[in-house]
């Protein structure tokens, strides 16, 4: 019904044929027969031509009002398009657990904001699974995570290498034993860590002291198992927990050993009550990614985002 509306705006905003034919670069005929067209789609003329200049009928006002309204949401729309051209305007959903809602993403997302004021972003903090399963329902743009995640449901972007060491309370004996094996959070920010000549630390000095581990089906404990099993050693659990975050504070008040990344240990305050020790197993190395759901639509904010990191 609103087919050629545009032909007869024309016409209306010069209520001469002639006129408007010459602003659309048509001949006078095409525009003519373009109207006639549209008048018989709508079953009613919408100019009166027996007056001179020609009229609007009444149908032809209403339907004047009609278009105009049409168009404003047109142009609304193709500003707003502009807009998220231009990232003028758009928002962005990002997860992450405690550590990196905390630690990682604060200075990423400050950097973003300021480079695109006008987004809005939406952090959610909350456990892995939970994060996942909003990823999966599309409430989540982005999860930040050091998990591996199936690749035929998600996609991925690198962010970083992190590398887990051990945490443990410089009041335990065991660290009298072990002082050439010993980091501080000083070394770890410098990655001598890193460095192949500094010797991985074997569990089987920590075996009469407590550790905390993290609750099943957490890829912290996943990898902390398997560290343990490859070197033959059986820790004694004393307490498991959500986070790593908890496990890494527990341990700074004397509770216990933890499995921390390197990346947690670069965020936090230095403090002089732990010690860090070098592991020696693959699964002490690990990518943190951002992970998207595929077969979703991505935005331009997402899309721009992911670059900018």
């Amino acid at each position: 019904m609103f087919q050629g509306m545009h032909y007869i705006y024309e016409v209306y905003k010069e209520m001469n044929f002639s006129r408007a034919a010459r602003n659309l670069f048509i001949s006078q005929p095409s525009l003519s027969a373009a109207v006639k067209k549209a008048e018989a789609q709508i079953g009613f003329p919408v100019f009166d031509r027996s007056s001179n200049p020609i009229q609007l009928t009444d149908l032809g006002r209403e339907y004047i009002r009609s278009i105009e309204t049409i168009m404003e949401v047109e142009n609304s729309f193709q500003n707003y398009v502009n807009d998220m051209r231009e990232l003028k305007s758009g928002s962005i959903s990002i997860g992450g657990t405690n550590l990196f809602a905390s630690y990682v993403l604060p200075p990423v997302l400050s950097r973003f904001t300021e480079l695109y004021p006008q987004i809005h972003v939406h952090l959610t903090e909350a456990t892995t699974s939970e994060l996942t399963k909003r990823l999966f329902s599309g409430s989540l743009d982005l999860l930040i995570d050091n998990q591996s995640m199936d690749p035929a449901i998600y996609g991925k972007s690198f962010f970083c290498e992190e590398h887990l060491l051990l945490t443990v309370p410089t009041q335990f004996a065991s660290n009298q034993r072990l002082k050439n094996y010993a980091l501080t959070a000083a070394d770890i920010r410098e990655n001598r860590h890193l460095n192949s000549h500094i010797p991985p630390v074997p569990l089987k000095d920590f075996q009469d002291e407590p550790f905390l581990l993290l609750r099943a089906g957490n890829d912290t404990r996943k990898r902390a198992d398997r560290i343990c099993h490859n070197s033959h050693f059986l820790p004694q659990i004393k307490l498991e927990l959500e986070q790593q975050i908890t496990a890494y504070n527990l341990s700074r008040y004397g509770m216990g050993i933890s499995f921390s990344s390197d990346t947690l240990i670069r965020h936090v305050p230095e403090d002089e009550r732990l010690v860090y020790y070098k592991l020696n197993h693959q699964d002490a190395l690990r990518e943190v990614n951002f992970y998207y759901k595929r077969k979703r639509y991505m935005p331009k904010t997402v899309t721009t985002f992911l670059e900018m990191i």
